[in-house]
């Protein structure tokens, strides 16, 4: 993993409150040099099976499940548990000796009953632990209905995920159509460190799927984390990035989850500093990069100091902010201004959803005048991306808003910097000016 670290700025005030912003850019390993036999993945299926999914949507996801089985090898690990009301263990977790079996099985599948989601993921976490070996398991929930079974609270559900995540078990989820609860899935994604996809129509579900088998086989780093361990004289520290944290006092430890070859990915910290007495190079923090390299399940961990310079206040006056780290703050900002919006959607509340939203269009727009070049290209995918949501809201077109809202932020977010992003959502009965933005990669 090659690891680094840009500051804002590189002094601060002696004996003056102020942040720092740090930059984090990781790249993971490429891909093994020999070719050779990769080793057995695991993929768990939890597919919903209720009557909402009846006709097209069911059909698709089983024509991309069938195409996946072939892009998966006899010594990887498939299993699919189909919920409604009801669990069914449709093809028992286990080696893939047998996939015109397993085809078949899925072929067979059939929509009915009512949506209990809980009840199908706890036993798809189940299924996935089961068979699991040293390199973990990846699941995706696929559903497209409110659950009105079982346990529906997002936040028990997230705490489930995050609990699986421990055990190695990566989570992701698939949001069919308009009618699905975001709050619950996008829990659910957060919680187990995976994905949270959005599709309307069949053909980008099928494309939703394939690229998670995709990104499963091309792992070549797993498990891994960031520890943040604080100076004495730092306050906090905020990761701008949608990530599972965990603080313990000076300690703050962030999950990242697996990267595939060669990808490139951005964190975004920032260290609240009250004022250091004394003047000349402060420690800000240590941070501690953990991961799991494949094939070979061997454990790294890289260190790396961040330091700042403490100055008289006259020197510090001239400093000039990094452009590059500033414009990276600001687009995350704007990440977060999305899931605002997402949520003040899912309750209802469109007015405060279009204030997160216009105040994140100035935002960016202000960010454009001092943006480095290669980076207006984000930038400017991001006027787009605001401008659908805008138009979304103010149509009334609240269920798309919030769920394009919710996974678009999720991905830029989490996934912040990944040059084979998903498919973007849908242009489904839009006319040209209302698309969605195609997402671009770095």
């Amino acid at each position: 993993m090659h690891i680094s670290a840009h500051l804002d700025v590189d002094v601060v005030a002696v004996e003056t409150d102020d942040q720092l912003s740090v930059l984090i850019e990781l790249t993971a390993p490429p891909a093994p040099a020999t070719a050779g036999p990769r080793p057995p993945q695991t993929l768990e299926v939890v597919l919903d099976r209720s009557g909402s999914m009846r006709g097209a949507r069911l059909e698709g996801a089983k024509t991309a499940l069938i195409g996946l089985i072939d892009r998966l090898d006899p010594q990887d690990n498939f299993g699919l548990v189909a919920f409604d009301d009801r669990v069914e263990l449709t093809v028992p977790a286990g080696k893939l000796t047998d996939k015109l079996a397993v085809k078949r099985a899925i072929a067979e599948l059939q929509a009915r009953g009512n949506t209990d989601l809980s009840a199908g993921y706890l036993r798809g976490l189940q299924e996935a632990k089961r068979v699991a070996g040293a390199g973990g398991a990846r699941l995706l929930l696929v559903s497209d209905g409110h659950a009105n079974a079982g346990v529906t609270d997002p936040e028990a559900l997230g705490g489930v995920a995050a609990k699986a995540y421990a055990d190695k078990v990566t989570s992701s989820t698939l949001g069919f159509g308009l009618g699905y609860d975001e709050r619950l899935l996008s829990a659910i994604a957060r919680g187990g460190v995976g994905n949270e996809l959005f599709a309307e129509e069949a053909d980008t579900a099928s494309a939703q799927i394939a690229g998670e088998v995709e990104g499963l086989l091309s792992q070549t780093a797993q498990a891994a984390s960031l520890q943040i361990t604080l100076s004495p004289e730092v306050r906090a520290v905020q990761i701008v990035n949608d990530l599972p944290v965990t603080a313990t006092g000076k300690t703050v430890l962030a999950e990242l989850g697996a990267f595939y070859a060669d990808e490139t990915r951005k964190l975004l910290l920032v260290f609240d500093i009250p004022a250091i007495a004394a003047l000349g190079l402060a420690q800000v923090a240590t941070c501690e990069f953990t991961w799991v390299e494949l094939p070979g399940l061997t454990q790294h961990t890289v260190t790396v100091p961040l330091h700042v310079n403490v100055v008289p206040g006259d020197q510090a006056a001239g400093r000039v902010p990094d452009p590059v780290v500033r414009t990276e703050l600001v687009y995350l900002r704007v990440q977060e201004a999305k899931r605002r919006a997402s949520r003040h959607l899912s309750a209802g509340a469109s007015d405060a959803a279009l204030g997160e939203i216009r105040r994140a269009q100035g935002a960016v727009t202000g960010a454009l005048a001092d943006a480095p070049d290669y980076l207006r290209a984000d930038l400017d995918e991001e006027v787009s991306s605001l401008n659908y949501l805008a138009q979304q809201t103010e149509r009334g077109m609240i269920a798309r808003a919030a769920k394009y809202s919710s996974s678009d932020s999720s991905y830029k977010s989490r996934s912040r910097g990944r040059n084979l992003p998903p498919a973007a959502p849908d242009r489904t009965n839009e006319p040209p000016s209302g698309e969605p933005p195609t997402r671009g990669g770095n």
